[in-house]
């Protein structure tokens, strides 16, 4: 098979959360392990780094692999989901895998497939593990898919574990409280194996106290009020990101890691987008008129976007919007400004949320403007009635973002 055929091939077999939603998501690891299994196991042994959160836990697992590439690790970095490649998922110091790797992995176990019948993101696990062990990295940081406690990722023995901010996300399959989503994401943390938590709401972080407590998990939680290196990520809620990833870089120096020293982690911080690749959290476009495009999507991720539109100067703010049908979408549309004009749109997936039904509950909140029939209409439309002096920000979803960036293939690594 060539690549394209490859990936036509994994897109029509295996069901994708990205694209389907729930009817995707398998929650028990069997399938993984299994999976696994078939390819002996790349798993066991690999030295790696788990982090789970609602938000940051993208920019977390891509500050943490950056500063362990400038400390001279052979550093593997598992994703998701993908902005505009498959192989940005997985890659080796900043790489991405190589077309001829999936193809191989998937010639090879195809077979096995049919017996096991696994889900697109459990077979990316198995991928990347196995790229892993293949190419013999130092350490791999390694990001939860969704949750924790029954992510397929949660096979893996870390020297480390990660947690960021938990928020309302995914109720319908991790629960309706912050305790019972704290509890899913709880769910990475390992026997005698220290856990760091990210700055969270008091009823979360008395959840990671219990659970550590219970296996015996030293716990360190980041202040609030840590000094930081330079990052040059847009957007103040990677102020808590920087911070979560400092705490545990300064843990694994302690433990593991001691080529980790305070210069090496603040010029990892300086060069992340150059050495991870690194793409869609506050990032800018271009100016005149200034475009700005983030992948927030959830109660606590649209707040802190808000708070950074307020700060951005800006005439007139032109707001392509874009939303997937399960998420929380009338509480988030009550947050948006009435005063934008809106470009209602969807995305090219089958989650993605009917451009005239969003229109129309957006009027209910308030918020005005047209329906466009893709993305891309909707985003130059937006661009040719701006002015110079006014904001065009790209949002409401993962999957609205990515089809704006390929419009910029030299931003794209």
């Amino acid at each position: 098979m060539t690549y394209a055929e490859t990936l036509d091939y994994l897109y029509a077999q295996l069901p994708m959360f990205h694209r389907v939603g729930a009817a995707a998501y398998k929650p028990s690891l069997d399938n993984t392990i299994a999976l696994l299994q078939a390819v002996h196991n790349p798993h066991q042994g690999l030295p790696c780094v788990h982090i789970a959160g609602t938000n940051g836990k993208g920019s977390t697992s891509h500050l943490i692999a950056s500063a362990l590439q400038e400390a001279g690790y052979k550093t593997g970095l598992y994703t998701s989901p993908h902005l505009v490649d498959f192989r940005e998922r997985i890659r080796i110091d900043g790489k991405k895998i190589p077309q001829q790797d999936i193809i191989d992995f998937v010639e090879k176990n195809k077979g096995v497939w049919e017996n096991i019948a696994p889900s697109f993101f459990e077979m990316t696990v198995a991928l990347a593990f196995w790229f892993f062990q293949k190419e013999k990295v130092d350490i791999a940081v390694i990001e939860v898919g969704l949750g924790g406690r029954l992510d397929s990722t949660n096979v893996i023995e870390p020297e480390l574990s990660v947690i960021t901010n938990i928020g309302f996300d995914h109720m319908h399959l991790l629960g309706d409280t912050i305790e019972k989503i704290a509890r899913e994401k709880a769910g990475i943390i390992k026997r005698n194996t220290p856990v760091v938590i990210g700055p969270m709401r008091e009823e979360a972080a008395s959840v990671m106290l219990q659970t550590a407590q219970q296996y015996d998990a030293p716990l360190l939680i980041t202040s609030r009020d840590l000094s930081v290196p330079f990052c040059p990520l847009g957007g103040k809620y990677q102020e808590e990101n920087t911070r979560t990833a400092l705490t545990a870089l300064r843990a694994l120096a302690q433990r593991s890691r001691p080529l980790l020293t305070e210069d090496i982690i603040a010029k990892g911080f300086q060069n992340v987008v150059v050495n991870t690749g690194l793409m869609g959290r506050w990032q800018q476009l271009q100016s005149n008129p200034l475009v700005l495009v983030d992948v927030g999507h959830n109660e606590d991720g649209i707040q802190f976007i808000l708070r950074q539109l307020e700060e951005t100067p800006h005439r007139t703010l032109h707001f392509v919007l874009g939303m997937v049908n399960d998420k929380d979408i009338d509480k988030i549309l009550t947050m948006l400004p009435t005063s934008a004009n809106y470009y209602f749109c969807k995305a090219n997936i089958p989650r993605g949320l009917d451009a005239t039904l969003l229109k129309e509950k957006a009027q209910e909140c308030g918020l005005n403007g047209e329906v466009y029939t893709s993305v891309e209409e909707a985003f130059l439309s937006a661009k040719k009635i701006a002015q110079t002096d006014d904001l065009v920000f790209v949002g409401g979803s993962f999957f609205t973002v990515a089809e704006v960036l390929p419009l910029y293939p030299e931003l794209i690594g």
